[in-house]
């Protein structure tokens, strides 16, 4: 058999690789670095919304886009900020992301009024778009074989570390110099890998090739319409005119996308990876399994703050117990998935996130914070975190080398949108609570919340094929 170049240069002696390759994990550590900041902005936020909303003077629904608008852009914009990296070359989309993502975090932080903070953060997850489709395809690029694998698996446990570093961060931030800093944290940072990170990675020229703009826009615009449309439905209802008005609005832009994808020749999405049963499996337990997250260390935050007069350092110190349980059902997993199917754990992996809910459907003024409400939402994450990594096998277990980027990327885009439409919907039902502090609106959330999981467990169960999923290493979950 021949081998590949690629599997060469894997052999080579050290001296005969070039120099970015002989720093392959210097640049693996820095390229860890950047995506850390990129997830840490999620959950980093939701300690902080409460301190936000009395600073900035911010109601529910403006409360609501802090965090959505980040990862509506974030997921929205993934793919057009894959095909960039491959037509413009993954260091120039890779830094240019960098310098917007840090620039509007300084922007972020200095904000005084809502409308600069939401411009921000919209900034933030475009640049995030631009950044994380770049880095992975610079570090599938950087290594190979075996070495390929391991560097993955860096990658993969920057998830759970960003969720557990994030409510821990944000917490002291906000208790210490003021919620400002949870996004100023990420200027130094941002400036030295910028500094750093162009002398070891090699440039390429552009390749000329068609970029699916419109496509891009239209796939983005659609989600920002639904997740305008459940937010409304919070204030003015469901069936008053602004919430059919933005759902009908969200309808048609994803029809016009997918006609747009259809005849288009350079497509953002192959739109039959979605008629392929394994990515459609995937990418609906990705959804769920962050909307599930997403929406309950939203609502868990408020909740603590509000209700409970809870400090950001103490809310952070109580989440941590959360975020680790994420991290270890998502290690956990990867072993049950190889010895009992992708099924069982999906399904198994809801039901447990549904069994953690369950407590809280019953939450009041006086619920033990540490007997009842942590230990549910570890329940919780321990099972979700299950489905992220079930998520992922599934969906690339019956696609070929050549394909597997595409799927990642179907399955990374739905990862953002469903903590963009949990987070909608978590704060439309829980409304009446966000607004007057009053567990009653939060109880009502976290039901919907424990039905969602359940019903996803019998949807995991029709949908998931049975057997064992064997990966084909080419693409990864962020």
């Amino acid at each position: 058999m021949t081998r590949s170049p690629a599997l060469d240069a894997h052999h080579a002696p050290p001296h005969d690789r070039p120099v970015a390759h002989r720093r392959r994990w210097t640049v693996l550590g820095l390229l860890c670095l950047a995506q850390f900041m990129l997830v840490l902005d999620v959950t980093v936020v939701n300690v902080a919304l409460p301190d936000i909303a009395v600073d900035l003077g911010l109601g529910r629904a403006t409360l609501t886009w802090v965090v959505t608008s980040y990862t509506l852009c974030f997921g929205g914009l993934m793919l057009l900020g894959g095909r960039l990296a491959d037509v413009l070359g993954a260091r120039r989309t890779l830094l240019a992301g960098l310098a917007l993502f840090t620039a509007a975090s300084l922007a972020a932080g200095l904000a005084g009024a809502a409308p600069t903070l939401l411009g921000a953060r919209v900034a933030q997850g475009v640049g995030a778009a631009l950044l994380s489709p770049s880095a992975l395809s610079l570090v599938t690029t950087t290594f190979d074989g075996e070495e390929r694998a391991k560097a993955f698996g860096v990658w993969a446990g920057i998830g759970g570390a960003g969720s557990a570093v994030g409510v821990l961060l944000g917490g002291a931030l906000t208790s210490g110099p003021g919620w400002n800093w949870i996004f100023y944290v990420n200027v130094p940072v941002g400036a030295a890998l910028l500094a750093v990170l162009p002398a070891l990675v090699p440039a390429r020229a552009p390749r000329p090739a068609r970029v699916d703009l419109p496509g891009a826009l239209l796939v983005t615009g659609g989600t920002a319409a639904l997740i305008y449309g459940l937010v409304e439905a919070g204030d003015a209802g469901w069936g008053s005119m602004p919430t059919l008005l933005a759902l009908t609005g969200a309808a048609v832009l994803y029809a016009a996308f997918a006609v747009v994808e259809r005849t288009s020749r350079a497509p953002l999405m192959d739109l039959t990876m979605l008629t392929r049963r394994p990515v459609v499996a995937g990418a609906f337990l990705m959804l769920v399994a962050t909307a599930l997250l997403i929406s309950a260390f939203f609502l868990a935050s408020v909740y603590l703050q509000h209700v409970r007069g809870y400090s950001a350092l103490r809310t952070g110190v109580a989440f941590l117990p959360v975020a680790v349980a994420t991290a270890f059902g998502a290690r956990f997993a990867g072993h049950l998935v190889g010895v009992l199917g992708a099924r069982t754990t999906a399904v198994a992996g809801m039901a447990v996130a549904a069994a953690g809910i369950a407590p809280l459907t019953r939450l009041s003024a006086g619920t033990g914070v540490y007997t009842v409400v942590v230990p549910g939402l570890a329940v919780a994450a321990l099972g979700v975190g299950a489905v992220f990594v079930t998520a992922v096998t599934t969906a690339l277990a019956m696609v070929g080398h050549d394909e597997a980027g595409l799927a990642s990327g179907v399955v990374n885009t739905f990862h953002e949108v469903g903590g963009s439409v949990g987070v909608a919907v978590a704060s439309t039902v829980a409304a009446t609570g966000i607004e007057h502090a009053t567990p009653g609106g939060f109880a009502r959330a976290f039901t919907v919340a424990a039905v969602a999981a359940a019903l996803a467990a019998l949807g995991a169960a029709a949908l998931v094929p049975p057997g064992k999923p064997r990966m084909t290493g080419g693409g990864h979950f962020h």
